[in-house]
């Protein structure tokens, strides 16, 4: 799918989420990436063979009292 030079990561790659967007909706929350990606602003996504991958949330950190 991707044009570009160098070409974007696949959409099976680790670093997918890094090609180029080619549709953009912020207002709904979501781009098509041009690896066929579905990005979402919770960083989840659907991958073109329909795989949803959830969001990536940061881990929470315990404050300790001293």
């Amino acid at each position: 799918m991707c044009a570009h030079t160098p070409p974007c990561p696949s959409a099976d790659s680790t670093d997918r989420d890094a090609a180029h967007p080619v549709a953009a909706h912020p207002e709904q929350g979501w781009s098509l990436l041009c690896n066929g990606v579905l990005l979402f602003d919770d960083t989840g996504e659907l991958l073109p063979g329909g795989e949803a991958i959830g969001p990536r949330r940061p881990q929470a950190r315990l404050a300790v009292a001293v």
